[in-house]
């Protein structure tokens, strides 16, 4: 009786894991796994020998009138271009292929909304321009001049006004710095970087 219970068991849960894959497969899902490796469900994903590149990423230059705003905005691109550039970010200290900078050129409050008396909602806008050399020959492989935004309402109370805009600043820096990790990684897919490197008529600096 306990054999015949534990075939019926096993027989059960065999016949429930096909039943499970079955259905993942009939319904296109796909399971992909950060880096080289096989993808279940569809064609086997390409494979790159090459590694990430190193990027240093100095601290931006804060051209803006808004103060202190170059520390909080260099994490922001050391944590986005971490995880999402496709780049191997390190410090200055360390070996690298690539060097990002750049400047936060300027933070505007544009008004969005308003009555007759009073503003209702404004935004936070903020533009960067960053640029990446290649450590070796000094060519600048990528430029990008970029806008990150965020909305915040206004209140009656101005110091709490000041805090929201405060947050709308860090939120666009944050957007921002997203953005360009992902414009990063396409070049890095697609070689963009290393066509510009190597490309004539450009001299070392």
């Amino acid at each position: 009786m306990r054999g015949s219970i534990a075939q019926y068991s096993v027989h059960v849960h065999i016949t429930a894991c096909v039943a499970v894959m079955a259905l993942f497969a009939s319904c296109g899902y796909q399971f992909r796994v950060d880096g080289a490796g096989p993808t279940i469900g569809g064609a086997p994903s390409a494979t790159s020998t090459e590694p990430p590149p190193r990027l240093v990423i100095k601290t931006l230059i804060n051209n803006s009138f808004e103060p202190n705003l170059e520390a909080r905005y260099t994490n922001y691109f050391r944590d986005e271009f971490s995880t999402g550039s496709g780049a191997q970010v390190v410090s200055e200290s360390d070996v690298a292929d690539l060097v990002l900078s750049g400047q936060i050129l300027s933070v505007s409050v544009p008004t969005l909304s308003f009555s007759q008396t009073a503003t209702l909602e404004s935004r936070a806008e903020v533009v960067v321009l960053v640029r990446v050399e290649e450590v070796r020959s000094g060519k600048v492989v990528w430029t990008q001049l970029a806008k990150g935004w965020s909305e915040f309402f206004i209140t009656p109370d101005l110091q709490f006004n000041r805090t929201l805009q405060n947050r709308a600043v860090e939120q666009a820096g944050r957007l921002l710095a997203a953005d360009l990790a992902s414009r990063f990684l396409i070049e890095v897919e697609t070689g963009g970087l290393t066509k510009r490197a190597s490309a004539t008529g450009s001299s070392p600096r």
